[in-house]
């Protein structure tokens, strides 16, 4: 009784312990994707930003995405800083009204859109970057974290089978030291120990 006992409560000292574990695991697992949440959630819109200025989301969205930039604050003042400094430069040697500094205004903007595209593309990288690195780092915490629970669940099982074949040890042990204290008395019947006045 005492064996069967020990082992129902050793048992339960090891189940509640891996399930401790396994909340713990759980409960580390939801910080993590808490904190990296943020930046999962910026590399999702950067992604975005970039397939729609790339023209993967449709001729629509490209569209969008250019008119978003030509139409921003950053554009209008790159735009009105290099034409100031290109009719500053050209009034400043006399060439204002040339056909030199027509053409470089007409190519300005232009170029600057051009750049300013493949500038955002750029910056929307990185934050794709940092989105991917983070959903990796939540991958590998939630796989880390599985095997964790998995290992913890076998524990688990193995001490409620430990229990269990303790249990049936000490039920064998009872039942063989029963029968075996019957064949010792068996075996003094026969041999007449009762006869001789032993018992």
């Amino acid at each position: 009784s005492a064996q069967k006992k020990a082992a129902s409560t050793a048992a339960a000292a090891q189940t509640q312990s891996a399930e401790l574990g396994i909340e713990e695991q759980r409960r580390q697992f939801d910080e993590i994707t808490a904190l990296l949440q943020p930046y999962v959630s910026a590399g999702e819109s950067a992604i975005g930003g970039q397939l729609a200025l790339a023209g993967l989301e449709g001729p629509e969205a490209q569209q969008a995405a250019i008119t978003a930039l030509e139409q921003g604050p950053q554009y209008e003042a790159l735009v009105r800083q290099g034409e100031e400094a290109l009719l500053q430069s050209a009034a400043a040697t006399g060439g204002l009204r040339g056909g030199n500094v027509q053409g470089a205004l007409a190519q300005f903007r232009p170029q600057m859109l051009s750049n300013l595209i493949e500038s955002q593309y750029s910056r929307l990288g990185g934050l794709t970057n940092v989105g991917q690195a983070s959903a990796a780092r939540q991958a590998a915490a939630g796989s880390a974290a599985a095997g964790n629970i998995s290992n913890l669940l076998q524990q688990q099982g193995a001490a409620g089978a430990g229990a269990a074949l303790a249990r049936g040890q000490a039920t064998a042990n009872l039942f063989g030291d029963i029968t075996g204290t019957i064949g010792t008395i068996a075996g003094m019947s026969q041999g007449g120990v009762f006869g001789k006045g032993v018992f």
